[in-house]
């Protein structure tokens, strides 16, 4: 007994059509994902930019306390408890350092925030040791 010959079998795998629909789905799926991931990553420079802007302030208190006096520049510090890159907050402006500082204060040390400008509110707004 002869038995009939399959006309076609189909191969085993995924198509063209399937391939790219999940390459599609993937990419949706990783735009969701990164667009709800971003507003952290601002939100750890914020946080990252309030530490630093804590420990150059307290580096200016620890020279103080050395010398007697206060630096006139924060480039005095560089090499007496701070590095060059300390210097500059997550968005790599340069920290401001103003003696005296406003309100009766000794000093200030400001983080002008992500569009390096004075003023402005949530990830632009200043960051500051008061």
């Amino acid at each position: 007994m002869r038995h009939p010959l399959p006309r076609f079998q189909r191969a085993a795998g995924f198509s063209l059509i399937e391939m790219i629909a999940v390459l599609v789905l993937i990419g949706i799926v990783a735009t969701l994902v990164v667009r709800n991931v971003m507003p952290g990553f601002t939100g750890g420079q914020v946080n990252a930019a309030k530490a630093q802007v804590n420990t150059v302030s307290t580096a200016v208190e620890a020279y103080y306390m050395e010398n007697g006096r206060y630096p006139e520049t924060l480039r005095e510090l560089v090499g007496k408890g701070l590095k060059e890159a300390q210097l500059k907050d997550p968005w790599k402006t340069d920290i401001v350092y103003r003696r005296p500082g406003e309100g009766g204060r000794d000093f200030d040390i400001i983080s002008y925030g992500q569009d390096g400008k004075p003023g402005g509110d949530g990830n632009n707004a200043d960051i500051g040791n008061w």
